[in-house]
């Protein structure tokens, strides 16, 4: 989890387009979702978030293999707090299991 969430920003995540698709209602909670073809865009308060993924190859190590999205955030009329807020539950609620 990051410390800091910019109002845009573009990270990596370990998942397929399918599972993030299932995560998506959960990890918005609750507030309005508008799926696209490989983008989201996401009630937050009086502002939105914009997603937009594309599918990176698999990491490899060995003999392990790693589904991979880039996902470009993008927040729009959401205050730093709401913003932080919002992205803390999401990351929590994506996140998989581990150490």
């Amino acid at each position: 989890m990051q410390a800091y969430y910019p109002a845009d920003f573009k990270r990596e995540m370990g998942c397929t387009e399918a599972e993030l698709l299932r995560w998506l209602p959960g990890a918005v909670n609750g507030r309005a979702l508008t799926l696209l073809p490989r983008s989201a865009e996401i009630a937050v308060d009086s502002g939105r978030l914009e997603l937009a993924w594309r599918e990176l190859p698999p990491r490899q190590i060995a003999l392990m293999r790693m589904p991979r999205l880039a996902i470009a955030f993008h927040f729009e009329g959401v205050d730093e707090a709401t913003r932080q807020g919002f992205m803390r539950y999401f990351d929590l609620y994506t996140q998989r299991g581990g150490g």
